[in-house]
């Protein structure tokens, strides 16, 4: 079969807005597998607080890419690039069809055009960010972010400690705007892609959110959050729901605050989600009501 028959369906759209049983229904009506292109379900021990595809989901269909790292192992989206295209290789000699489904913005970009080669920190630069990050805090950093690299400025989240100083690190590294090695030149696939956009009417998708977040209390997500305490300082566990429980496990918040925290910055990424999704003009869009 000629490798342009191959198809890659990205489904994708804002957390909580159903992407995960959309996902599995079209892949039992064709047979196919599953990749996550969720950032955080790639890593063991987070199931509750990354709602990540339970056993009984996973016994529906084939998952990849789920559970597979230790909370403390490096990764990047020039990495997972790296692995779903290996990964597609194998897949597309018994699947015409594979799906890619998540909400992970770097990631399905890296997939789909592809992101240049970055180079490998510095190992100097990057314990010199570090130990400026606890002297300084953040608010130096951003400013030298926003000289050496406007255009990163204006799209990262300012509020992620890691992808902040991540950046930079690339900027010292390569002498470059870390900015140039995003998507500079969209790279040709062997396969077709097809982008599938699932969104909901503002106050659905908030009060969908909101009601996971009751949802992930019930489950236990206190409970996991005490056991991954310990790794609390782990670039992995710098995720929404677990932040805000780390304060209550510090006293700094009573329990009923951090989970308005963790509805409201849940609503607030969610938004960011959209924002950078509707910049896309491939993507075909669905209203789930």
């Amino acid at each position: 079969m000629d490798s342009s028959d191959n198809e890659l369906i990205v489904v994708l759209g804002p957390t909580a807005v159903g992407k995960t049983e959309t996902a599995l229904s079209m892949a039992e009506r064709w047979g196919c597998p599953i990749i996550n292109c969720d950032s955080r379900q790639i890593y063991k021990d987070m199931k509750i607080g990354t709602a990540a595809p339970t056993e009984e989901e996973m016994a529906r269909v084939k998952h990849y890419m789920v559970g597979i790292l230790a909370l403390d192992e490096y990764y990047s989206a020039a990495r997972y690039e790296e692995d779903v295209l290996q990964l597609l290789e194998q897949l597309f000699r018994d699947h015409r069809r594979v799906i890619l489904s998540g909400g992970s913005m770097m990631y399905i970009d890296a997939v789909c055009n592809g992101i240049d080669d970055i180079p490998t920190v510095d190992g100097e630069i990057r314990e010199t960010l570090k130990a400026r990050l606890q002297s300084e805090g953040l608010d130096p950093l951003l400013s030298e972010l926003r000289l050496l690299d406007p255009e990163h400025y204006a799209r990262v989240d300012r509020k992620n400690t890691r992808r902040v100083v991540h950046a930079l690190e690339i900027c010292y590294t390569s002498g470059r705007p870390y900015s140039d090695f995003l998507g500079a030149r969209k790279k040709e696939r062997p396969f077709r892609i097809s982008k599938l956009g699932l969104r909901r009417e503002r106050e659905d998708l908030f009060g969908r959110i909101n009601r996971r977040v009751d949802l992930m209390m019930e489950q236990g997500l206190m409970d996991e959050a005490r056991r991954l305490y310990p790794y609390r300082h782990l670039n992995s566990l710098n995720t929404v729901g677990y932040k805000e429980l780390f304060r209550v496990i510090d006293g700094e918040w009573p329990l009923d605050m951090a989970v308005e925290r963790i509805k409201k910055n849940t609503r607030v990424y969610a938004k960011k989600q959209m924002t950078w999704f509707n910049k896309d003009t491939d993507i075909v869009w669905q209203d789930l009501t």
